[in-house]
């Protein structure tokens, strides 16, 4: 079973949809049109009843028009919109987002570290962050796997040369 087959009952998330190839589009339109898939090998279509929730980074209606996106399918996709603003445009999030990723990271790794340093929080807040959450995952993932075993607070030390660069 393919992942709509899976996702049947549920929802699927499929992560950036703007770059999704326009012979793909055909066949995500036709799914969602028709509520049915065809198993390769099949003779008959399977029924899905699948909720598709979809990211992207790109700005849909600019692809529509250059032609790298299809209308009916960015119709289809557009019955809720959900706008969440680049990391860099919401600064409070950073430090609960570091917090959070550092408490994990420090877990699956033996790591001691409970807190971010003053210092380490100035930086963090300084960065833009252009890779959004996702970078900020992989800074203090790198920060965790880089300290000490017996550290307990995260110090500027641990980030990314681009990150202290930025207090």
């Amino acid at each position: 079973p393919g992942r709509f087959e899976v996702a049947s009952g549920g929802t699927l998330f499929l992560d950036e949809i703007g770059d999704v190839p326009p012979p793909t589009q055909v066949r995500l339109l036709r799914v969602l049109q028709e509520r049915e898939i065809e198993r390769l090998g099949a003779i008959k279509p399977t029924p899905i009843d699948v909720r598709l929730v979809t990211a992207t980074n790109r700005d849909l209606g600019e692809a529509v028009e250059d032609g790298s996106f299809r209308l009916d399918l960015l119709y289809r996709l557009q019955v809720v919109e959900l706008h969440l603003p680049p990391l860099r445009e919401r600064k409070e999030d950073v430090m609960p987002l570091a917090e959070h990723f550092l408490s994990r990271f420090s877990h699956e790794n033996g790591r001691r570290l409970t807190r971010v340093s003053d210092a380490a929080l100035t930086a963090l807040l300084a960065y833009e962050w252009p890779g959004n959450v996702r970078e900020l995952e992989n800074a203090m993932e790198r920060a965790v796997v880089l300290s000490g075993r017996e550290d307990e607070v995260l110090s500027p030390d641990h980030l990314p040369k681009l990150v202290r660069a930025a207090a």
